[in-house]
This record gives structure tokens, sequence and C-alpha cells, in this order.
């Protein structure tokens, strides 16, 4: 009779190191692999010799996503050719599911040895690991070979991935192969699919991932952990400046700030319908609002309805004739009598936002009706968009954000203030992922993570000291127009009282 392995009362994991201590190869066919649960194997197979019938062999056949999309590639011509640099950016994409898993919880000491130790057993070839393409395969199999003459290969097969919930924590099945008929017919079945035209080597990729993470066996000066920290976060704005492009209509007129404003509003307004251009006063919302519309019409052939307070009306007629705005401008005192007729506009700007800071106006419910019957995407300018409260913020962008839209982060100072997510969850009725969860928070930070996902704003010290130019006769700091006039930075000079 077979013994079982349920992770209950038998683990997985004792009886495959139990038998790899005796054994000088290992063939592992697993539908799920994760680096992590390497470690639970680790140290037997630093004891194999390392060449092609003294190692072990890991054949991974079930991914996520990116496999599937490769695997059409080779359906699509069963007998198809590819070159070099095909293959190397297939394997790369495959690769890329394993770099994910390092970013995926908190790094621990033993997790750092046992990736070390899994990168130089695949430099010493004491591991080669390959996937299996030709068709979805959740298999489960450990074969081991040792030097016995009444058994000399032993099966575990179930339904236990190389994870470490598979070989210890999980509830699984599995049972040991002990009958040399059985493991002869299970070693030509893995010999068949390794050997498979579709099955690739990814080996290289995987060693290459652990000595690029945090396990790497290298120290990091802080320097450049403080530049891939700084290339994370800008990663939206870069997007943005290779994205878009500045209208021509508009390119001299804008300066170099204003355009890096406008091609990051625009990655934000096409990603998430919405965006508030906060810059402080004097540095030209209105023409980076102008130029922001302008690349939608251009490129997503959008009309643009501006509604903004009665004073500024002939201003923006004056802006939508000057740079050829398709545009309607609309008082913002007539937006409850004329909305509710006027046709659809998929643009809408709403200057001086800050004025729709209570949801229960009804000036604010006309709008936010506008704009969620015609799915309308907004650009919102306010040089003040905090006021009072945090909620003034919520409020502006409660006009084109539902209720329980999944927003991606959650306020993780408030959450951690009351006791976590599960307090979270059994307090309030919503996701902590939606902006009536901000709502709740009186945290800056929370805040700040949540306005830097909708919010260009730049203050007047990043622009002096980024962007503007020093007159060499004076001293004094300015900012240079396409028309050559300069625009002098005030010098604050504190006075006695």
């Amino acid at each position: 009779m077979p013994k079982i392995f349920d992770n209950i009362e038998n683990h997985l994991v004792q009886g495959l190191n139990n038998t790899l201590e005796v054994s000088y190869r290992g063939d592992f066919c697993v539908g799920y692999f994760n680096l992590r649960g390497w470690k639970q194997v680790a140290v037997h197979i630093d004891n194999l010799k390392g060449d092609e019938g003294n190692c072990c062999r890991l054949l991974i056949g079930m991914q996520k996503p990116p496999l599937e999309i490769i695997r059409e590639y080779f359906c699509k011509a069963e007998h198809a050719i590819i070159d070099n640099q095909t293959a190397s950016t297939i394997r790369k994409k495959l690769a890329q599911e394993f770099k994910d898993q390092l970013t995926i919880g908190i790094p621990t000491d033993e997790d750092e040895i046992g990736l070390r130790r899994l990168s130089q057993q695949i430099k010493d070839k004491k591991v080669l690991v390959k996937l299996f393409l030709r068709h979805t395969l959740h298999a489960k199999l450990y074969l081991l070979f040792r030097d016995d003459k009444i058994s000399p290969i032993i099966g575990y097969l179930g339904s236990s991935n190389l994870t470490l919930a598979g070989l210890l924590h999980q509830g699984e099945l599995n049972v040991d192969v002990l009958e040399q008929d059985a493991a002869l017919k299970l070693t030509k079945w893995f010999e068949d699919r390794w050997n498979d035209r579709w099955c690739i080597d990814i080996s290289g990729e995987l060693a290459e991932i652990i000595d690029n993470s945090w396990a790497a066996d290298r120290l990091v000066s802080p320097f450049h952990i403080y530049l891939k920290i700084a290339y994370h976060l800008s990663r939206e704005a870069r997007a943005g400046l290779t994205e878009f492009k500045i209208p021509k209509i508009l390119q001299e007129k804008l300066h170099s700030f204003q355009q890096k404003a406008v091609s990051i509003a625009a990655h934000y307004l096409n990603k998430r319908d919405g965006v508030l251009i906060g810059d402080v006063v004097g540095f030209g919302k209105t023409l980076t609002a102008t130029a922001l519309a302008k690349i939608f019409e251009e490129d997503f052939f959008l009309e643009t309805l501006i509604i903004c307070p009665k004073n500024l009306t002939n201003m923006w007629e004056d802006y939508a004739h000057t740079y050829q705005l398709r545009a309607k401008v609309l008082p913002i005192t007539q937006v409850q009598s004329v909305l509710p007729k006027l046709r659809r506009y998929r643009l809408i700007i709403i200057d001086e936002s800050h004025n729709l800071r209570n949801r229960e106006g009804k000036r604010y419910r006309a709008i936010q009706e506008y704009i969620q019957i015609n799915e309308s995407k907004v650009i919102m300018i306010s040089a003040t968009p905090y006021n009072k409260t945090y909620l003034d913020l919520s409020n502006q962008l409660r006009l084109f954000i539902q209720e329980d839209k999944d927003l991606g982060i959650s306020p993780e100072k408030f959450i951690e203030s009351i006791g976590g997510r599960v307090q979270f969850m059994a307090k309030y009725q919503y996701s902590a992922t939606t902006l009536p969860a901000f709502e709740k928070s009186s945290y800056a930070d929370d805040w700040r993570e949540l306005m830097r996902l909708y919010m260009v704003r730049r203050p007047r010290s990043f622009i002096k000291q980024n962007y503007a130019e020093t007159d060499p006769v004076n001293g004094r700091k300015y900012l240079l127009f396409s028309d050559g006039s300069r625009s002098y930075f005030p010098d604050r000079v504190p006075k006695k009282g």
C-alpha cells in the first residue's frame, strides 16, 4: 500500500527531503513553482554533483497569462521556426512572473539565503528549469533516483505544487510510488515532456532575476536604492512624457514646465478619466488645461465643455478661439438650467473647481449627473483645491469617480491606526480601496498617496529650482518665454515691523 502525504499527518516536504538525502538525481514536474518554496528542498539539492545525470530537472507546466500568450503563438503554426532573438524575448516574458513573485511580501533572511542558493545551484548546473508550452500541464510529480538495487526510483504523485503551501502547509493528497514498473512509466512520461520541442529552458533567466533582486549576494549603495525608488515613483510621469505630444499650435506658447504638466496630466486623464491641475497662481493653469483639451480633441476627437465662473467666460471664449478648440463655454450659474438639455460633451473643463466642495449643492449635483450620464472625462483647475478639510478634495473627485470604484490603493495610515484591515472591514461596509474609505482618514500621507494619482501640482519653489534661469547681472531667477521675454521671480525680503 502506498504511503499518503496529506500535510496533516505526513508532510510531503519531509518525504522528499528524506529521499533526496540519498539520491543522485531528481526530476520534478509541477503546475506552479514559487521561488521562495524552493528553500524547503534546497539543502539536499546542494549535494548533487551538477551534471546532466546528477542534477534536479524542474519542469513547470502551468503559468499565468504571459504563458497563454506565448502558447497561442506556438499553436498558430505547428512547424513554426523562430530566431534566437524571438526565443530570448519569449523567455524573458515568461520569467517576468517569477520576478513579480519577489515583490510580494516582506523579505526574510531565510528567503534571502534560499534564493541565493537557488541562483548558485542553477549556475553550477545542479538545477535545470524548463517551461512546457505545448498544452496546459497541471501535473505534480516528483521522481528521485538513487543507488539502490531494489528500488532505484522513488516517485511522489498527487496534488502538491513546488510551493511553501503545497509542500508543507496546505492540505493535499499525495502518495509515494515504489513499484518499479510504475516508476519507469512515470520516468518515460517525464522524459517525453522534458524533450518536447515546445519545452524551453529559462534557467539563466531565473538566476538573473534573483541576482538583480533584493536577494542578490552583493551590497547595494544607498544612492542606487534612492535612484530605484525615484524611478518607480516617477513611472506614471515618465509614461505621460512619452505618451502624448503637445499640439503644434501650443508648442511655442508653453514653457517647458507647462509642457511637462500637460503630458503628465494627459496620462492621468486618459487612465483615470479625470485630473486636477493645481499649480499655484501665475503658472498658466488655463493654458495648460487648453493644451490638454486640444490633445484629446486631436487624438480622440473629443469636444470640450468649459464650465467656469461668469466673470471668466470671455477669457475662455478667447482661448477657445485663439487655439481653435472645439468648445462651448458655460457659466457655472447656468448649469442647472442648461446641462439637462445640453448635447453630449465627452470632455469637461471645470475652472475654479474648489467652488464645488459641497456635494449637496444643486450646481454640484447637476454637473455630477451630466458627467456620469455622458461618461465625460474631467479636467479640474484650482490653485486652492484644499481649503478646510480633506473632504474638499474627495468632493471634487466624486464628480467623476463613482463611490464604489476600486482606486487600487487604500488609506494605509488610517487602517493601521484602527488595528488593520480586519477591523476596517468589520467596522465599515465598503471596500478599503474606495473614496469613502479615504474620507474616513485624517492622515496627510493617505491623501498625498491618493492625490498623486489625480493631481498635477508644482509649488513655486519647485519651478524656481528646476526650470528657472539665473540672470548673470543681478543674480535673480527668471523664466524665459518663447518670445524672448523674461518673467522674474519676486524676491521676498522680510521687513521689520
